[in-house]
């Protein structure tokens, strides 16, 4: 099964506040909007994949009869995502956070190579900026 998966081509995460994700991942960090569904979800794209943000109080929910049947889902609390940057845009992601008043929370530098730094969403889920070279990818 391994050599049949390419990749991963979505990740979710979830935020009851669907309005401050949308300012965040649209406005601050600048992806492109691909969709929003009232109170339910908001998708992006970020690259080669799909950021989906879901409202946990909707997705738990089962899909009405005539909608698409995709299963109830959804989580609590703070998830983790990272977005692969290069090293010449890593420093200045964290000073265009910064100027937005965004933290900071930690900034690594990784014993293979690389450096990655954190930062959290409105929701508080878990954000990181990295180098792919911090897991051996070029």
């Amino acid at each position: 099964m391994r050599d049949m998966l390419e990749g991963i081509l979505e990740t979710a995460l979830y935020a009851e506040d669907l309005d401050a994700a949308e300012n965040f991942y649209g406005h601050i960090l600048e992806l492109e909007k691909v969709s929003r569904a009232d109170d339910r979800h908001v998708f992006y794209r970020s690259g080669n994949g799909m950021l989906l943000i879901f409202n946990p109080n909707e997705t738990v929910k089962p899909p009405e009869q005539d909608a698409l049947q995709v299963p109830p889902h959804g989580t609590r609390g703070q998830g983790h995502i990272c977005f692969r940057v290069s090293a010449e845009n890593l420093d200045r992601i964290a000073i265009r956070l910064e100027a937005a008043g965004i933290l900071i929370e930690s900034r690594v530098s990784w014993p293979n190579g690389g450096r990655s730094i954190y930062f959290r969403d409105p929701a508080g889920n878990s954000l990181e900026c990295a180098e792919a070279r911090i897991w051996g990818i070029v």
